[in-house]
């Protein structure tokens, strides 16, 4: 998916859980850049084959099994991109943590409002 389209699908999914602001853009343009090149890097892995080891050879000839370098640079970026979801308010723990910051930090109460609260406690 292109940067352009994950921004619109983050903007999408920020307003559907109510955590977006037109002061996240810097923040959500990084998440799609980041997001475009986790795709592409996933693309190339898939078109050489899904190859979770490759073999490499060695300065002196010998060779050696070892991880597929697409793999720890797609997990590095997925990596990436759970931060910025989590600073963005998109998964459930970061988006509680949010909705209870926001509670406790909502208007003060009223004298009365409290007095209220006391009978009803």
């Amino acid at each position: 998916m292109t940067a352009k389209a994950w921004k619109s699908k983050l903007k999408k999914l920020m307003e559907a859980v109510g955590t977006y602001q037109s002061a996240f853009e810097p923040t959500i343009q990084a998440a799609a850049e980041l997001l475009e090149q986790r795709d592409n890097v996933y693309s190339q892995y898939v078109a050489e084959g899904c190859q979770a080891m490759v073999i490499k050879t060695l300065d002196r000839g010998n060779q050696n099994t070892a991880e597929n370098p697409l793999l720890k640079v797609w997990r590095d970026l997925q990596t990436q991109a759970l931060k910025y979801f989590q600073e963005l308010g998109l998964t459930a723990a970061s988006l509680k943590k949010i909705n209870e910051s926001a509670i406790k930090g909502g208007p003060e109460l009223s004298a009365l409002d409290k007095a209220l609260a006391a009978l009803d406690g």
